[in-house]
């Protein structure tokens, strides 16, 4: 491009005042958001039934579970083994350990006594857990506790829904340091390889961290007035978007200033131009993704319409920061943020005669699309297409809980222990909600069951709070809890309703603890009608959870193509390319997840996904991916509109050639970083969106795109203006002797004669 100096020279205030007042008032805000990195936990929740839908059975039990149990409880559940059958001195010696952790602040009353196993090898304790109060900190004090007080050859575990939960949070918090450390680490390096210079990376990093912080701080008052749930795994997707995008976008708008910079404008006329160039298609592409994200408010689930406006709120002051905070860094520092390399030419040069060898990476590329066009994109497709067959492997329908936290788990380890002495889903019982008068029918349901291997009723008379119950003649008959002669408790009841406690047989997280829920709603609904009688409990939840991230998946994915296919074409006045774009999108998208299934299956050995997995993975890449397609193609056609659609395509190619593999290596970089916290969700994740961008990056945007683009012609702005561009006006207007570009028309300019292979591309022109 050409030069754009001004002759007017602006006054000091604006070259310097606005920009340091632009500076000092992210930096202070920055400032009082930095804090809040370390207090994320006071208002964040790992409690999976928080996030269910208020009209599913799981969360309807859960809200009125304190009605028949008193307090507020979250199960642990002691197992606790020998070297064979236990003596009475251990025995003893876990009722001292069973009296210490009942001492325990945030353990409630009603601490089970031991229960010794039908083989004697093997006891198992019931504690119940304040679920208001730091669960993980509680059960790790029992742990504690159970380690040294126990000993050899006495061993225990602390497993069952709270031995979870301590574990689950436990594998988050690495978020707020190393997860943040990992991710810039990465940048940092990324960014000086790219540029080779020790400031600009500086400059680019406070950028997106600044967002971050001042993200955080909004964020945070948000949740703490209960507008939405935040999650360890909603904060750890809100710090990778934030600093991924806010980087990306940062990106952006240092390629148009270092543009600007190298074709010899002052450092002010070069912010104005850069600003200029790069404000729409940042707002287009932050527009984007947040439209892909606040269609997550669709959901049912709590913790995806939690993630649609928190990711939002990151995403607007990402965009916010790489158009204000960055550019006034930018024009305090002018050149000097590139020092030692100094730009000094346009990074926009092409060669008008492709037929001749070139020079640099881009132009190189461009000439290949120039030259092969059409065997590129074909090519390209069908390895897409190929890779895409993957998924067929991929298994989302559901993963233990067990499996959650990767690595090394003490209750998975207990839970494995546990099911070898006692059902397997002890400490995880089914919880059914009957009216009174139906209590013998609903228990005739769950004694018929196969899965179910013990049922009782929650009873405050009883000490351990549930009595155990059968039905003779037809009417339930509940058994004392005691010495001889203690009179048999009465259900507690609630509203007209009793709580009907059922040991499953099988582990509470497993395949076949889900089906006895299902069957047993089946049945419960056969019995009374639809509604009638609620089934809740660790493994409802799970299968509550389940089936409604499916649903979400199936209702929201076509709804997020839609959108972005409408802001594509309001963003490129055109239908036919957006289409096309859209249509490369879902094809890299299902590349990546076929890829991925195979890594997890044959190379990670993952256990299978959770659903909600494929649907994170495509409102990120699919919004991220047009990230780049909008980087891309709002430059063509800015470029189109001066020198014809094909031309147009190959500078539009050459200048943002750099910033896009710049930008996916720093975004898959990022989301990689997920991979150090262990949670399988957040690995998998981490996985699909790193592959996934980097496919984007350099098969994507760089081969199908622009040789596609290229092979069509200017029927890709159709039914724009610019597709009705006569052969006379697309296209540069060239001297007498000046060489026709590949791809010009033979009536464009004058009539240079052309080589046969350009005579040849020419006829392939959308000239004509």
């Amino acid at each position: 491009m050409a030069s754009t100096k001004s002759s007017v020279r602006p006054s000091r205030w604006l070259r310097i005042g606005i920009p340091a007042l632009l500076v000092l008032i992210w930096v202070g805000v920055g400032s009082i958001g930095g804090p809040y990195f370390g207090k994320v936990d006071e208002v964040a929740s790992n409690d999976q039934s928080s996030f269910l839908p208020e009209s599913a059975d799981a969360t309807r039990v859960s809200e009125r579970l304190p009605d028949f149990l008193g307090d507020e409880a979250i199960p642990a559940v002691l197992v606790v083994t020998g070297d064979g059958e236990l003596t009475d001195d251990q025995l003893a010696e876990v009722q001292t350990l069973v009296d210490d952790i009942a001492g325990i602040d945030g353990v409630l009353d009603g601490v089970s006594p031991p229960v010794v196993s039908d083989d004697g090898e093997a006891v198992q304790v019931f504690i119940p857990i304040d679920s208001s109060g730091e669960v993980r900190e509680i059960v790790e004090e029992i742990r504690t506790l159970v380690t040294d007080e126990l000993q050899a050859p006495l061993e225990g575990w602390v497993t069952g829904p709270a031995g979870f939960t301590s574990d689950l949070v436990k594998g988050f918090l690495g978020i707020d340091g190393l997860l943040l450390i990992v991710a810039l680490v990465a940048v940092f390096v990324i960014l000086v390889i790219v540029y080779r210079s020790p400031l600009l990376p500086i400059l680019v990093l406070m950028t997106s961290t600044f967002a971050l912080t001042v993200a955080l701080l909004v964020v945070w008052w948000l949740a703490y007035a209960g507008v939405f749930v935040l999650n360890g795994q909603v904060q750890g997707i809100l710090f990778i978007l934030v600093i991924g995008a806010a980087t990306d976008y940062a990106l952006l708008y240092v390629a148009r200033f270092r543009e600007a910079i190298g074709e010899g404008e002052p450092r002010w006329n070069a912010t104005l131009r850069a600003w200029k160039g790069a404000f729409e298609p940042i707002l287009a592409s932050g527009g984007t993704v947040i439209a892909g994200l606040l269609i997550l408010l669709l959901s049912d689930l709590a913790t995806n319409r939690a993630l649609g406006p928190i990711a939002s709120i990151g995403i607007a002051f990402a965009m916010l920061s790489a158009l204000t905070f960055l550019p006034a860094l930018l024009a305090l520092f002018g050149r000097v943020a590139f020092w030692p390399f100094i730009p000094k030419h346009g990074l926009t040069e092409l060669p008008d005669d492709f037929t001749k060898p070139v020079k640099r990476f881009w132009p190189r590329q461009a000439r290949l699309i120039a030259r092969r066009s059409r065997p590129v994109w074909i090519i390209t497709t069908i390895v897409l297409l190929v890779a895409a067959l993957g998924v067929t492997q991929f298994k989302a329908d559901r993963v233990a809980s067990s499996d959650l936290v990767l690595g090394y788990s003490e209750a998975r380890d207990g839970q494995d222990v546990l099911a070898e002495h006692f059902p397997a889903g002890s400490g995880s019982p089914v919880y059914v909600i009957v009216p009174e008068s139906d209590l013998a029918t609903a228990v005739t349901v769950l004694d018929d069951s196969a899965g179910i291997d013990s049922v009782s009723v929650a009873s405050e008379d009883s000490p351990s709070g549930q009595a155990p119950v059968s039905v003779e003649n037809g009417e339930p008959v509940f058994t004392a809890v005691g010495p001889p002669g203690t009179p048999a408790p009465n259900p507690t009841v609630s509203d007209g309703d009793v709580l009907v406690i059922a040991t499953l047989t099988d582990a509470a997280d497993s395949v076949e603890a889900e089906q006895t829920v299902r069957d047993l709603r089946v049945a419960f609904t056969d019995e009374f009608g639809d509604g009638v009688a609620l089934v809740g409990g660790v493994t409802a939840t799970d299968v509550d959870s389940n089936d409604t991230s499916i649903r979400d998946r199936t209702v929201i994915i076509p709804i997020v193509l839609v959108v972005i296919l409408l802001i594509l074409m309001l963003l490129l006045r055109a239908v036919l390319a957006p289409v096309l774009l859209i249509l490369t999108v879902v094809v890299s998208f299902g590349s990546a997840l076929g890829v991925s299934a195979l890594v997890f299956d044959y190379v990670l050995g993952f256990p299978g996904a959770d659903p909600a997995v494929p649907l994170y993975g495509f409102v990120f890449l699919v919004a991220l991916g047009v990230d780049y397609n909008i980087f891309l193609m709002s430059r063509v056609r800015e470029e189109s509109l001066v020198h014809g659609t094909r031309r147009g395509i190959l500078r539009g190619l050459v200048a943002t050639g750099g910033v896009i593999t710049s930008a996916g290596l720093v975004l898959a970089a990022t989301f990689a970083a997920l991979g150090v916290i262990p949670i399988l969700f957040l690995a998998q994740l981490a996985f699909i969106v790193a592959f996934g961008v980097l496919l984007d990056t350099f098969v994507v945007r760089s081969l199908l795109v622009p040789a596609l683009a290229y092979d069509i012609g200017r029927a890709i702005w159709w039914p724009s203006k610019l597709w009705r561009r006569g052969p006379e006006t697309d296209g540069t207007v060239r001297g007498p002797r000046e060489p026709q570009p590949v791809g010009a028309s033979p009536t464009e300019g004058a009539a240079q004669p052309l080589s046969r292979r350009a005579l040849r591309e020419s006829r392939r022109s959308d000239d004509g």
